[in-house]
């Protein structure tokens, strides 16, 4: 054998397979100190509310229709799933263990032979799974409706607020000098209505009509600022009220008050 013979012999030979890659540098062999405990990896399977919920959803997955159960592939892939359960040690309920016999039955009654007059007459043995599984759906398809409408404490969060503690004063608006004064002047505007050609000399005095007004009012109720003049008494009978007024708010014997800004102004005598 020529040497070119033996290399390309030497080509043939299969590289060595690499298992994994670790810091650029190829594994081929796994280490003999290796050790993977059984609990290093675990397995998550989608929950299941019980065994009719476990049947429901293979016979979803494949788009099957529950009407016409394939009852040997539903069994099949029922056991195949306890089983997983038991090899990964999950305590398996009785309900589950029941409906696996209860498929048996059904599979090994639809199985068994059956005589043509005895065939026409027994009901299909899947007629009462079919009737459970329906059952069930509906439930089911009722509690996910529910459970998406809106819940108080979950969606929804009630807020009660005591506010009985919280004691509010209204102020009272400040009346101002030029408030008085635009009043007296609406009050002048409806006296010139009242004109009348008679002369007479009355003679006024403010601390009489201050008296006057005093007597008029009381310190239960209110009386309105337009109600303590009287426009046939002319231009001079209304300035000497007004001045009367004046001098009883300055010596703090009535109570001029404003409910809000432009709204009429109300007198009385103070307590």
């Amino acid at each position: 054998m020529s040497e070119n013979e033996a290399g390309s012999g030497a080509d043939t030979i299969a590289a060595p397979e690499r298992i994994a890659l670790v810091r650029g540098e190829a594994i081929t062999e796994l280490p003999q100190d290796l050790y993977i405990p059984p609990e290093a990896l675990e397995v998550f399977l989608e929950t299941f509310t019980g065994p009719l919920d476990l049947l429901l959803y293979l016979i979803r997955k494949q788009n099957l229709d529950i009407l016409d159960i394939p009852i040997a592939e539903i069994t099949r892939q029922y056991m195949g799933y306890i089983e997983i359960m038991q090899e990964l040690r999950l305590e398996l309920a009785a309900e589950y263990l029941l409906m696996a016999a209860m498929l048996a039955e059904i599979k090994s009654r639809m199985l068994l032979p059956r005589p043509e007059t005895a065939a026409a007459e027994e009901a299909d043995p899947r007629a009462e799974l079919i009737r459970r599984l329906q059952e069930y759906e509906r439930y089911r398809k009722a509690a996910e409706d529910i459970d998406r409408l809106p819940r108080m404490g979950r969606d929804i969060h009630l807020v009660v607020t005591d506010a009985s503690h919280l004691a509010r004063e209204k102020p009272q608006p400040n009346i101002a000098m030029h408030e008085l004064l635009d009043a007296f002047r609406q009050v002048l505007e409806r006296a010139a209505l009242y004109r009348h050609h008679r002369v007479k000399l009355e003679p006024l005095s403010v601390r009489e009509r201050m008296t006057e007004i005093l007597g008029r009012i009381n310190s239960e109720e209110f009386s309105t600022f337009e109600s303590l003049f009287n426009p046939r008494e002319g231009r001079l009978g209304l300035v000497v009220t007004f001045m009367a007024v004046l001098e009883l708010i300055k010596e703090a014997l009535v109570v001029v008050i404003q409910q809000e800004p432009y709204a009429p102004i109300h007198v009385k005598a103070a307590a």
